[in-house]
């Protein structure tokens, strides 16, 4: 008798040692995952970076990621707990051998089939077996387990929901900003409660002097309202929202600032301003924006660019947005990034322009016209972010599965992208634009208290980088 992943979904029945015949086997299937990897690192304990480190996984024998050889040990467990015998089994000895390295999107199918059978003991030998897709045996072995002598039947439980989230990424961020020392921040029309406490936040964390630039009734009747002191807290005071942007942009454009952050107006107001050729702070690059991401299913932080400010850039845009996006990745640390020029397919097509940017990208950065990074596209977002994907795909490319900037064809799909990952991947962000003379922290009013700590992170640091290496 054979029983599969599909039987009794709801009910779990076991089999008793005198309902089991030689022959017999059950089976289950299980698709290899970063979270399956990194729930199993956190219950072992074993962290190897065989196991969690992306870079230095590729660079070992096995040039990847690779699963812990005990979780497929883990799932024959649950073969043997669940199917067969099933419920009230007892495990009594197991041997395993590891044939082939189990990687991250691989499928298995782990059977187990009972080989001997002992009535005195209710002993039940079994052997074991994990497939892959393409057929081959990653792990084998024999278990001895004592059948359950009485039946079973109960419903069955219902598991937790666990979400892994590292957030290493960002604290190491938010470290290494203290570490620099604040910067004087002018804070453009902070008059709702959301913007006003989040450059209060930032300012208690040690990160931003911040500059409020607002009328100053308006906002001290937000501050009375939300029960924040404004004690000690510079302001600007002007009359409106129009005019907090124009003397934000005039104060960093004389230098008594280092950087802007928006408040409670709207993104194309601030940016008409910095844009305005009074206020000096334009560059020869043109200004773009970029999210600094992490997400639990991703081995480091990645940025998406442009998702704010640029609706439908042309070629000659994108290889600006790209110079800020590499720019923005050497200043928190990735010597070498890899851009991934995101299309819908990964075939140069004539009648998709967003493949046709990326392949004139490629060929720039093939000719010096892009430095600092490593460029590949066009590549479907899987292909980007996936190893497993993109060798399905046979795509052989530096940047498939490990990009570190993402370079959406339009403000729509990295807007929408940069949501998506934050409100259904569980994924921690910062904003800032660049391409001016200085940083612009650009938040949403929907961004947690968090983000806008780390958009203020990032400011201070290509700040200190501006000090230095104008833009």
């Amino acid at each position: 008798m054979t029983t599969n992943q599909d039987d009794d979904l709801h009910i779990v029945r076991n089999r008793t040692f005198d309902q089991i015949a030689i022959g017999d086997s059950a089976s289950i299937t299980r698709t290899l995952s970063m979270d399956d990897i990194a729930l199993f690192a956190v219950m072992s304990g074993d962290d190897n970076p065989q196991h969690l480190d992306a870079e230095f996984a590729a660079s070992s024998r096995y040039q990847g990621v690779i699963a812990h050889g005990m979780w497929g040990a883990a799932l024959i467990s649950a073969v043997l707990g669940t199917r067969l015998p099933g419920a009230g089994t007892v495990y009594t000895g197991q041997t395993l051998r590891f044939l082939q390295p189990v990687r991250v999107g691989d499928t298995l199918a782990i059977s187990v089939t009972v080989t001997a059978l002992d009535p005195r003991s209710r002993h039940v030998t079994l052997a074991c077996r994990c497939v892959n897709q393409h057929g081959a045996v990653v792990l084998d072995g024999e278990a001895q387990v004592i059948a359950p002598a009485e039946q079973i039947e109960r419903q069955r439980a219902t598991l937790p929901e666990v979400r892994l989230h590292n957030g290493d990424g960002t604290r190491r961020l938010l470290e290494h900003a203290r570490t620099l020392g604040p910067i004087k921040v002018a804070v453009i029309h902070p008059c709702d409660e959301l913007s006003l406490s989040g450059a209060l936040d930032a300012h208690a964390a040690g990160l931003i002097t911040p500059v409020l630039v607002a009328p100053r009734a308006r906002l001290e009747a937000v501050a009375l309202e939300a029960g924040l002191s404004l004690a000690g807290i510079a302001i600007e005071d002007v009359e409106h929202s129009h005019a907090a942007a124009a003397r934000g942009a005039e104060l960093a454009g004389k230098g008594e600032v280092e950087a802007l952050m928006k408040g409670s107006l709207h993104t194309d107001e601030l940016m008409s301003a910095v844009l305005a050729a009074s206020a000096g702070l334009r560059t020869k690059r043109r200004i773009s924006h970029c999210f600094l991401m992490q997400t639990p299913a991703y081995p480091r932080p990645f940025i998406i660019t442009d998702a704010a400010i640029n609706i439908a850039p042309n070629l000659a845009m994108k290889a600006d947005i790209v110079r800020n996006a590499i720019d923005l990745a050497h200043v928190i640390g990735v010597a070498q990034p890899r851009v991934a020029i995101l299309a819908a397919v990964e075939t140069v097509n004539a009648d998709m322009p967003a493949t046709l940017d990326a392949a004139a990208l490629c060929k720039m950065a093939d000719r010096g016209q892009i430095t600092g990074a490593i460029l590949d596209g066009p590549l479907a977002f899987d292909n980007a972010v996936s190893i497993a994907a993109a060798t399905v795909k046979g795509i052989v490319s530096e940047v498939a599965g490990r990009a570190d900037i993402l370079l959406v064809p339009d403000l729509e799909s990295g807007n929408m992208l940069a949501k998506q990952l934050e409100y259904m991947g569980d994924a921690d962000s910062a904003g800032i634009v660049l391409g001016a003379k200085i940083p612009v922290i650009l938040t949403s009013r929907a961004d947690s208290r968090a983000s806008r700590i780390a958009s203020c992170a990032i400011a201070v640091m290509l700040a200190n980088h501006y000090r230095s290496t104008p833009p």
